[in-house]
């Protein structure tokens, strides 16, 4: 079910081979997507071990857990752990076992390797699978009140349209909380809440004004991109709907998208379309970065800084426009490569901006740095232990605010990234949420510097390969840097042109499971600082839909109206009738 690449200088043969070694009987097939990835199939009872070891033993870091109904392909569920090897041999290593249906159990990797518990969650709550020894139980994804035995993923369990009936409003999630019982006031944070325009309900467990435990329930905005994908549409237009992932990173998981399926078929990019993309990531960068400093102005009481920095925004949004013709959500990307060219003019205009944005960003900055408010709401708060890190694989500044090199940029070059040679990630050791904006602010400059030197050194020719032919059943990774940190896209294509297993996993995603230790030790004013450290995106982790379609009917709620159906749970009488 994957391309198998025929070059001979392949990647991750190293770790292949240790496997085949260390864990005799336990390889059952490997397999190359391209010379960069490689999926072994092991036996289910030894993916625990064989994980773990490539994670501590080999320099491996989780990326993602994907779930698989392959039922009508060959009977089984499947399970992919998809590491990034981030040491010698680098490459992306797919760890694989299948599960049969019955008694659809496996052996838990999160009790070996934290990072997983999420995945794992995630595939006992859409495919109907147990892992067996799962430290955390609770359900990820789906409500508290979701009917059993019902699994949105399973090919036969029901279509997009389908929304089981609420059965209580009562919210009955268990939230954790290891301190003493009885020895902490409860502080409820959302699921609405002034520090975010997303919903994330997070409960504090404080002494005095110290928080001592927190916990946090995502996945209240259900979108059912995945169900959509594999259910509507066909494989070459999931790019255009994996631009809608995120109100500023969509980009990079068109990218991801368009590339994890370009991976799985040997389709070869165009050069001059590797670099566009890599233009117009480093865009959506500059966009989201100054965002972030701007929320940072606010959270720590400057807001002159905050406005300043959103009205210096705007030429961010302005170049993206100029570059593709929309300030957001692009529609750049095709299997293949591109749709637009970036031409001389364009080119003129872009250099004169980006000077522009150094100039305004580096005075802004130094007025930013010499506020006192700066240093001391962020020094030393939201502190990312290192071993933290290191056991549940976070990514982008959060990681590299914690001193840890981690940039698939870099790590596993890619489209125009393969040109740097004088570029490396930027770190920090602070651990702190000072550190992870400091990553923020030296990237930005570092965006600049790329994309002119893209401008200046891209070559000439074709921006989309169109000779290749589709075929079913080949499976690949796809991956970039967004802003917040890696995105990661598995899928398989499937027959009828249709996508059959799409996985897009946001940087967000693997962000979430350190906030509780992050929150720890640090009072409740910290709270807001700490959490818009990690810049969070709530909806683009989002899986299932819930969204009832058979009236066929619609109509454009105003503000006041949305606010008004809300607060009565019930907008069956703004609708058209």
């Amino acid at each position: 079910m994957s391309k198998k690449s025929s070059s001979k200088s392949k990647c991750g043969k190293s770790h292949v081979e240790f496997v085949q070694r260390r864990f005799h009987g336990a390889l059952l097939d490997s397999s190359w997507q391209n010379n960069e990835q490689v999926t072994i199939t092991v036996r289910a009872d030894s993916a625990p071990d064989i994980v773990q070891h490539l994670y501590y033993r080999r320099g491996g870091w989780l990326s993602v857990v994907v779930g698989n109904d392959e039922r009508p392909i060959n009977g089984k569920y499947a399970l992919y752990y998809v590491l990034s090897m981030e040491e010698s041999d680098p490459c992306i290593v797919v760890v694989r076992s299948e599960v049969d249906p019955d008694p659809g159990t496996f052996p838990s990797v999160a009790a070996r390797v934290p990072a997983c518990m999420w995945g794992e969650r995630e595939v006992r709550d859409m495919f109907g699978l147990t892992p067996i020894g799962l430290p955390d139980p609770r359900r990820l994804v789906l409500p508290d009140d979701w009917p059993e035995g019902l699994y949105p993923l399973r090919k036969d369990a029901m279509d997009y349209r389908h929304r089981p009936n609420t059965t209580s409003d009562l919210e009955n999630y268990e939230f954790l909380n290891d301190a003493p019982e009885g020895s902490t006031t409860t502080i409820p944070m959302g699921p609405l809440h002034i520090t975010s325009d997303e919903p994330g309900h997070f409960r504090l467990f404080v002494e005095g004004e110290h928080i001592v435990d927190a916990d946090y329930r995502m996945f209240y905005v259900h979108r059912g991109m995945e169900k959509v994908a594999e259910s509507r549409l066909t494989y070459d237009g999931v790019p255009f709907l994996a631009d809608r992932i995120c109100g500023i990173c969509g980009f990079a998981h068109s990218v991801a998208y368009s590339e994890s399926v370009e991976n799985a078929m040997g389709i070869e990019v165009p050069a001059r379309a590797q670099v566009i993309r890599s233009i117009m990531l480093e865009v959506e960068r500059l966009h989201s970065h100054l965002l972030n400093l701007g929320l940072v102005c606010h959270f720590t009481g400057f807001d002159t800084g905050f406005m300043h920095f959103f009205r210096i925004r705007e030429k961010a949004m302005d170049l993206a426009e100029l570059l593709t013709g929309a300030r957001k959500t692009y529609g750049m990307n095709l299997i293949g490569g591109v749709r637009r060219d970036v031409l001389a003019e364009q080119k003129l205009q872009t250099v004169q901006t980006l000077h522009e944005l150094r100039d305004d960003v580096s005075h802004l900055l130094e007025a930013l740095l010499a506020t006192a408010n700066f240093e001391q709401r962020t020094a030393g708060i939201g502190i990312l232990d290192k071993q933290v890190a290191r056991d549940w694989s976070p990514v982008g500044p959060t990681i590299r605010g914690s001193g840890f090199a981690r940039d698939t940029r870099f790590d596993h070059p890619f489209d125009g990234y393969k040109l740097l040679t004088d570029k490396a990630p930027r770190t920090y050791d602070g651990c702190d949420a000072k550190s992870r904006t400091l990553v923020r602010v030296d990237e930005f400059f570092d965006s600049i510097d790329m994309i002119e030197f893209w401008l200046d050194n891209a070559p000439s020719g074709p921006i989309l390969n169109e000779s290749w032919t589709y075929e079913p059943y080949h499976f690949g990774v796809g991956f970039t840097e967004a802003p917040r940190g890696e995105d990661l896209h598995w899928s398989m294509t499937g027959d009828n042109q249709k996508c059959y297993r799409w996985r897009a996993k946001a940087s967000t995603y693997s962000n979430w499971p350190v906030l509780r230790s992050m929150l720890r030790g640090n009072t409740i004013a910290d709270a807001a600082v700490v959490i818009g450290s990690i810049d969070p995106c709530y909806s683009c982790t989002d899986r299932v839909t819930i969204v009832d379609i058979k009236k066929r009917k619609q109509k454009v709620l105003s503000k006041q109206e949305f606010e008004d159906g809300c607060r009565k749970r019930d907008f069956n009488e703004l609708v058209v009738r």
